[in-house]
């Protein structure tokens, strides 16, 4: 039930010592706006890594060759394992729970890109069709490249946006022909993509083409593909399959880690979550530390009330009060204080969240981490969370004062100078 008589006392005292409250306040303000912010820029950069990492599928494995460091039947330390389009079909076979392969292979020499009066540095890359099953891209125009596009050895190419931006600053890039080493390909898209390099600007063409044309070879550069269904420990198994494969098939020893690398992507995946669980734990024990400091402020506050009221106290024992009344009147004060200092800081971590959010303050502040801060926020859980420690901590802040207020007897608070 609501007591207007008390409440009135509590504002009554909280107006007769208007600096000890707004400094204990601020205390408790600063402590939950430091766990709201912190909380909200952890699951900001959680978002921002997840959204620059799904540029590669969480259940994908890549493969790249590198050179031995041992020497092995024979051939010396130092062999270059040089990847084959064969690698591809072999790992196809053997491999039961694959959903996707796709291999990536190179242009040798300087790659010269224009179209005409604009030319441009980019990195060309030939790949398969199914590479968009691996690499998670946006098709902002036309499409990627198709199976018939790599069977027909198609001289077509799909561009970053960037690439377009640069080549095609005045004109519709789909349908027009441009120079990749003074070889004309077709437009047939464009797409855009999260990369940890700002100035990452792509051309995808088919590999068969590329093999043909430029390479006149079947080396690759890497290998990638998509596991269905597999835990951490089957997609190991995976990795232990793929290196004594390779192993047999290039001659090198199974023992020699640099000969070939694996990049699990499930092992990654899972690894990056628990990094930022432990970030995320990590914040709220700070946070909840800062806010301890703030209510233990609360309880010196309202020890040294308890202790200026005694005489007070005593009086209101003296006439009938009972120590009920007088703990809850300890106990509503010290929560008061405590739930709206601490909603204060709530308002202001969660205003100055959505302020950079809305404002993309990160990126006029510093473009290159832009992309690594997405969509900081605190859901309701926390929010509700937050307000749960704050009425437990202010519950405790009073209890004792209040504890020590009920316990006073009225000849000894009267007699107190």
């Amino acid at each position: 039930m609501f007591d207007r008589d008390k409440w009135n006392e509590i504002f009554s005292t909280i107006r007769k010592n208007k600096t000890r409250t707004f400094l204990t306040g601020f205390s408790v303000a600063t402590g939950i706006f430091m766990l709201i912010f912190l909380l909200g820029a952890g699951r900001g950069l959680r978002n921002g890594m997840i959204d620059v990492f799904a540029q590669d599928a969480t259940n994908s494995m890549q493969i790249f060759g590198g050179r031995t460091t041992k020497a092995y039947k024979g051939t010396p330390k130092g062999k270059r394992i040089q990847m084959v389009n064969e690698d591809v079909l072999n790992l196809k076979k053997s491999i039961e729970k694959m959903d996707a392969i796709s291999a990536m292979s190179y242009i040798p020499g300087a790659e010269v890109i224009s179209y005409k009066n604009n030319y441009g540095n980019f990195n060309v890359s030939p790949i398969h069709d199914t590479y968009k099953e691996i690499k998670n891209f946006d098709i902002l125009k036309g499409r990627f490249l198709n199976k018939k596009d790599i069977l027909d050895y198609r001289k077509v190419v799909i561009i970053q946006d960037e690439v377009e931006d640069i080549l095609f600053p005045k004109e519709e890039a789909l349908g027009k022909f441009i120079n990749v080493n003074k070889i004309k390909f077709k437009v047939v898209g464009v797409f855009s993509k999260q990369d940890f390099d700002e100035n990452s600007r792509d051309i995808f063409i088919p590999i068969t083409v590329a093999q043909k044309i430029f390479n006149n070879n079947d080396h690759l550069r890497r290998i990638s593909f998509t596991l269905n269904n597999v835990t951490v420990a089957q997609s190991k198994d995976v990795e232990k399959q793929i290196l004594y494969n390779m192993a047999a098939k290039h001659n090198f020893s199974r023992e020699d880690k640099n000969a070939l690398w694996i990049q699990n992507n499930i092992e990654n995946s899972q690894e990056f979550s628990r990094m930022f669980d432990g970030i995320e734990k990590f914040v709220w024990i700070i946070g909840v530390f800062t806010i301890l400091l703030g209510v233990i402020g609360v309880f010196n506050i309202m020890m040294i009330v308890v202790k200026e009221r005694t005489k007070e106290i005593g009086i209101r024992k003296a006439i009938g009060a009972s120590p009920i009344s007088v703990v809850s009147l300890v106990l509503m004060e010290a929560i008061f204080i405590t739930a709206a200092s601490g909603y204060v800081g709530l308002i202001a971590g969660v205003g100055l969240l959505e302020a950079i959010s809305q404002f993309d303050i990160i990126e006029k502040l510093y473009p290159p981490a832009a992309i690594y801060f997405l969509d900081p926020q605190v859901d309701l859980g926390v929010a509700v969370g937050a307000t749960i420690v704050l009425v437990i901590t202010g519950a405790l802040a009073g209890f004792f004062p209040a504890r020590r207020a009920a316990s006073i007897r009225p000849i000894e608070a009267l007699r107190d100078e």
